[in-house]
Parts: C-alpha cells; structure tokens; sequence
C-alpha cells in the first residue's frame, strides 16, 4: 500500500505541474474556455471574471502538486484535491454526455482531448486521489517541515510570476498554428488522405397541422412529397460524420464589402504587418500612439501595415477616427483573431504567408528595431 500511495503522489503531482504550467503559459486561452462553461451552466454573470478565475486555477493546480510532491500538510492539500478533481470530473462528464463542449483546456492547446478522453482521464486522477486521500495522515513531509513549506512558496510565488509574465506579454511556447515560423496558407490545407466530412442530403418538411418540422432522408421522400399534410422548406447538407480539419479553417480577410482578400495578403513577397484587434470595443488604447507611429513608418517605406477586426464597420470606422489610425481595417472571424495572438491589440509579421514574428502590445517594436532585425531597408 506504501508504494501505491508513493505512486499515486509521483503521478498527480506530476500531472497537476504540467497541466497548471501549460494553461499558465496562456491563461487568456484557458478563459477562453472557461467563457463555454460559462455559457453551458447560464452562468454570463462570471465572464468578466473568466480571466481572473483562469489564473487562480493555474497556480493553484501546480501549487497542489508541489505541495504534494514534497508532502506539505497533506491533510489540507488532500482535501483541496478530492474536490477539485471530483468538480472537474462532473464538468467533463456532462460536457462529454451533453456534446457541449469539445475541448475540455486541461492542457491548453498542447494536447487536445475529446470529451470522453477528458472525462476518462478524470476518473483515473479520480482513483489516484482518492488512494492518497485514505491514506493522507500516513503521508510525511520528505525533507522536514520547514523545507516543504519553503518548497510549497517558491512553486506558488513562481507560478503566480510565470502565470501574469505569460498574460502581460505572449505565451513562452505556442502550441497554436500560427506560431511563429508557421505558414498560414499550409496550415489551411489539408493533407493528402485526409478523410473528408460524411454528407447525406436531407430534406425538411413542416406538418401543416402543427408547424412541426420533421427532417427525411432521401428513402424517405416518397412519404412526405405526396402528402398533402406536408409542406417542403429546405434542402440541406447534413454531417453525419465529421472527417479531418485543417489546422486553420476559420480565416479569412474580408473587407466591409465581403470581399475575400486572404490569398492577396498571404501571397505577398515582401513583409506585410497585421494588426490584431478582435474586438477594438475592448483593445488597449494606450497601445494606439505607437500603432500609429510604426504604421506611418511602414507605409513611408512601403511596407503593408493593415488591422484586422471583428468589429462591426461602423463601430471600426469610429474606432480608426477616434485614434486617427491612418491605415485600413479588414475583418475576421473573432475567434480566429483570438486564436492568432493572446493580445487586443497584437502585432503579427508575415512574409508569404509564414509568420515572422509577433508582439503583444506591451512589448511592440519601434520600426527602427524592426528593421535593423527584418526589415533592411535604408
């Protein structure tokens, strides 16, 4: 039993470092996450606290598993987990038996689980902790007192920096595919023998009588087509089965007209600099006196410099007045542009469609650093 109970410590306390680490490394992608629970439990009120509660979460796992590891008042640290893990595995069982959300974050976006994966390794965690939860009195401190609770501090005030450096500035390791070096245009493609969506065609009719709608596959026409009690509405494509997704499938550059640009911009020889704004209602205007400069330096030297945004036109057009950015605004998909760099606004460099470099708003470079670095131009 004592080498099961040191077992079970070894890998939750393991597991709880490397799951809090990798969420702490974006915590602002975890609340992304955390926003879909929000939503699935009618709980909106919280969303302005998404971003806090997210951090909590991340320091406070690592902080467990080192106070695990290092046998810092098991009691305490025992009961903390139990509860957790017993809070965690109910939201990743109801997301997985209600289809509700598909991606759990308990890893970030470097390892992605689907639902019953998320909920499974859940119930393993489950079993580990409970071991070390009968057996928590037994469960002494490795060095003394004085060393775990010294231990237990430094892996919690670490964390807490780590966590706010990650948020303030970007992510140490981006596991997403529009890190630096990826090529956006390659991450759209998908590759050969990929398995396509499964499609059957169906056809929607509405029972008169009650205004009930009812879906007919296509052995199933003849019932309806000639029944005066039904009435045709729609024809659709459904997915039965869904194939392989390109790593990116949701960008694209429009302008207000609904123009596609996206090939335009990928294609471009020469450095073209993407401002990222998700949601200009929400960016850091603080950031726009030196979005302006390197703009004004950019084009001076013939250098595409663009923003885009998932704002709506009319509230952009404001926006751009408002802070006299003299460049143009385009527009994606919001999620996409969240997905792309962890700052409102964000800075990305592209050279053919392969991302150069990137800044968050915190750390945006003057063009002169840009271009003793990129850009050589005399």
């Amino acid at each position: 039993m004592k080498q099961l109970v040191s077992i079970s410590r070894i890998l939750v306390g393991v597991l709880f470092i490397i799951s809090g680490l990798i969420k702490a490394n974006d915590a602002l992608g975890f609340s992304y996450k955390l926003d879909e629970y929000f939503v699935v439990f009618h709980m909106e009120f919280l969303n302005g606290a998404g971003l806090a509660i997210a951090m909590l979460i991340c320091i406070f796992e690592v902080a467990l598993g080192v106070a695990l590891l290092v046998g810092y008042r098991m009691v305490m640290v025992s009961w903390l987990m139990l509860l957790m893990i017993l809070f965690f595995t109910f939201l990743t069982f109801y997301s997985a038996y209600f289809d509700v959300v598909k991606d759990c974050g308990c890893f970030g976006d470097a390892l992605k689980l689907k639902p019953w994966e998320s909920f499974y390794k859940d119930v393993i965690l489950l079993v580990l902790i409970l071991i070390i939860f009968v057996k928590r009195k037994s469960i002494k401190p490795l060095i003394g007192d004085k060393f775990a609770g010294f231990m237990s501090a430094t892996g919690l005030i670490l964390t807490t920096w780590f966590t706010w450096h990650c948020y303030t500035h970007l992510p140490v390791k981006d596991f997403r595919p529009y890190a630096i070096g990826k090529n956006i245009t390659e991450g759209m493609t998908l590759p050969p023998g990929a398995i396509t969506d499964s499609v059957v065609m169906v056809f929607i009719y509405k029972d008169k009588k009650t205004g009930a709608q009812v879906e007919a596959g296509m052995d199933q026409v003849s019932t309806y087509s000639g029944n005066e009690q039904y009435e045709f509405v729609d024809r659709l494509d459904k997915v039965v089965r869904e194939g392989d997704k390109a790593a990116i499938h949701d960008f694209a550059i429009k302008d207000a007209e609904d123009n596609d640009l996206t090939s335009d911009f990928l294609s471009r020889p020469d450095y073209v600099f993407m401002l990222i704004a998700y949601d200009l209602t929400k960016a850091d205007v603080k950031a726009q006196d030196k979005v302006n400069a390197l703009a004004a330096e950019c084009q001076k030297n013939d250098f595409e410099f663009f923003g885009l945004t998932s704002t709506i036109p009319t509230e952009t057009d404001k926006f751009r007045h408002d802070h006299q950015n003299m460049f143009p605004y385009y527009f994606c998909d919001g999620t996409a542009l969240k997905t792309i760099i962890r700052s409102n606004p964000g800075l990305v460099l592209l050279k053919q469609g392969t991302v150069i470099d990137m800044w968050h708003h915190n750390d945006f470079p003057t063009y002169e650093e840009l271009n003793a670095k990129y850009l050589h131009k005399k």
